[in-house]
């Protein structure tokens, strides 16, 4: 096979390098090993041994990948990332991008942003700091019902960065609302297909009118951070998802944890990153059927992730 044939084939990008899809098996689609925000004091996710304690805790239920959003600049420990991977066997994706404004401390955006897509393709296709893992997806984030001027800059850069690479595009949505102007902005004036972005925190705002709009339009839609009694998101859940599965895209659901406080790791008592199986994965099986839950966590994560990656 040529290398423009291999170049062709979609694989998922982890840190330790490119794999179909069908080898990551069951898939924490967002989750966070190491995450630092200024919003979070006290609370940063900075142990490898804890990260590794929770892979292990994970694995043993049988989680098999972990997808790691955390972007640029917000402690990502990238070069921990492959260590980390072969010790306990799981797959791990890597992200590049930029959180909102507000998470980094004053400087660290505007110092990047003239060249942010630049930044991203490097770290796509070179690197993470030129000697790390090469990242797998794109991590951007809108606001709260809608997108300010950095929202817009960052998805620009993105944007960019996945017509060069073929990156998948993974958003944050401020509790889960403005996933129509996401669209829009992503897929109507930068031209990003659909089934290139995914949409996070959509458990937040449990709005079936909005989600079967960005369903139909053909986004993949990430239902993340259980637990959180908060943000109306386990009990809710259940209905939400078969409401999406009736009207026919079981498809393109994800299931993720976003574990983001040290706090809210297993081994100090929170629900970590096992909860996304250990109880979540049981209670929506009582509402769907096990083969929808199990396409959720496995074969749509893989196509999610997956690319037809090109060196830029």
């Amino acid at each position: 096979m040529s290398a423009a044939e291999r170049t062709e084939q979609a694989a998922v990008r982890t840190v330790l390098g490119d794999v179909p899809g069908e080898a990551l098996g069951i898939c924490d689609a967002h989750d966070h090993l190491f995450l630092q925000s200024r919003l979070l004091p006290g609370q940063e996710l900075a142990d490898v041994a804890a990260a590794d304690a929770e892979l292990r805790a994970f694995r043993r239920l049988g989680g098999s990948a972990v997808v790691q959003w955390t972007p640029y600049g917000l402690g990502r420990a990238a070069d921990e990332l492959a260590g980390l991977s072969r010790a306990t066997g799981v797959h791990l994706v890597a992200a590049t991008g930029l959180h909102q404004a507000q998470h980094y401390a004053p400087g660290t955006v505007e110092a990047v942003l003239e060249g942010l897509a630049e930044l991203f393709v490097d770290e796509l296709t070179r690197g993470i700091g030129g000697t790390g893992p090469r990242a797998g997806l794109i991590k951007v984030a809108g606001g709260f019902h809608g997108l300010d001027a950095h929202a817009r800059s960052t998805m620009a850069a993105a944007a960019h960065a996945h017509h060069r690479t073929g990156a998948p595009i993974a958003v944050h949505l401020e509790l889960g609302t403005g996933a129509l102007d996401v669209l829009e902005l992503l897929c109507g004036e930068h031209e990003v297909a659909p089934r290139s972005v995914i949409l996070g925190h959509l458990n937040r705002s449990p709005d079936p009118v909005v989600h079967r709009q960005a369903a139909r339009a053909g986004a993949f839609l990430a239902f993340d951070g259980p637990s959180r009694a908060n943000h109306a998101t386990d009990w809710r859940l259940p209905e939400v998802l078969a409401a999406l599965v009736d009207a026919g895209y079981a498809g393109q659901l994800l299931l993720g944890g976003d574990t983001t406080t040290a706090a809210a790791r297993s081994a100090n008592g929170g629900p970590g990153m096992p909860y996304l199986l250990r109880r979540l994965r049981p209670r929506l099986e009582l509402a769907l059927e096990a083969e929808v839950v199990s396409h959720m966590l496995t074969t749509n994560p893989a196509r999610a992730l997956a690319a037809a990656w090109r060196a830029s």
